[in-house]
């Protein structure tokens, strides 16, 4: 029985270093899997947990991919959109 192979692609972007991969796993592979035959994670920088979606949607890294997905490597935040969000909109004391 022939194997059925599936085009994905795997991406990451810092400021310093932004990295695209296309290639094709047999299908029922997941996430984790795409990610260990890109090799990708062996040149990004360490020490952060590993957080990964498929076009901007957060996914588990047990997610079985399809044909065409996008694979996002989500770096950490420098800081929490919420708070500066907040910190922007509050009020000014002394400044005019």
């Amino acid at each position: 029985m022939p194997v059925e192979w599936l085009q994905v692609e795997v991406v990451f972007a810092a400021p310093e270093l932004q990295r695209a991969v296309v290639l094709e796993v047999p299908a029922g592979t997941t996430i984790r899997g795409v990610l260990e035959r890109s090799r990708m994670l062996e040149t990004l920088p360490a020490g952060s947990d590993l957080e990964c979606g498929i076009f901007g949607a957060r996914q588990p890294l047990d997610t079985v991919v399809r044909a065409g997905d996008r694979i996002e490597i989500y770096r950490p935040l420098a800081a929490d959109p919420k708070l500066m969000r907040r910190r922007r909109a509050a009020p000014r004391v002394g400044r005019r």
